[in-house]
């Protein structure tokens, strides 16, 4: 390394998506626009084409931000992103692995609380005004498969699941969520 800081991967969560029957596949959103997150002493929001530069890159899907844990990724056509005017679409095809399994027995019970995305801001990507903020511009690194508490409370639970309970995972989410509320 160069020594330079390296600027923190902000996360951001939301429950919106649903496994389809019988196929290993979850759809849904990762993010949508317009709604607001709430945060210790600011308001967050996204706007409409915040994504567009990120979506050639390679985005991963992971578990609970756990890079141990990949579903799917742009670059081998197992996770599919796109831009509509309601926010990041994302279609993932689940691998045949245990974390796969697990997701898909997670998914069918509703035990799942929403999906999740890794970021950077990109110079002028942000705009304050007072304690709102609004993301113009957002370096996607990754989606999510998050067990709860969405940052985003504006989108909806389409999906039930079945699975045990992980609780490396569930401390991860109270470490996010404890994170969240400074």
């Amino acid at each position: 390394m160069n020594g330079a800081a390296c600027p923190s991967i902000e996360r951001r969560a939301f429950p919106e998506f649903r496994a389809l029957a019988g196929a290993r596949r979850l759809e849904g959103y990762a993010a949508t626009f317009g709604a607001e997150a709430r945060f210790r002493d600011f308001v967050e929001t996204i706007e409409p084409g915040a994504f567009r530069a990120s979506l050639d890159g390679d985005i991963l899907a992971l578990v609970d931000h756990d890079p141990g844990l990949v579903l799917g990724r742009t670059r081998s056509g197992t996770l599919r992103l796109s831009e509509d005017s309601r926010g990041l679409a994302f279609s993932l095809d689940l691998p045949d692995t245990q974390a796969g399994r697990d997701i898909i027995a997670l998914a069918e019970r509703g035990d799942i609380g929403g999906m999740s995305f890794g970021f950077l801001i990109p110079a002028g990507g942000e705009v304050w005004t007072g304690k709102r903020r609004s993301l113009r511009a957002i370096d996607l690194r990754e989606i999510s498969v998050v067990q709860a508490f969405p940052a985003y409370p504006d989108t909806r639970i389409a999906l039930r699941a079945r699975g045990a309970f992980d609780a490396r995972a569930a401390r991860r989410r109270a470490i996010e969520i404890a994170e969240r509320a400074l």
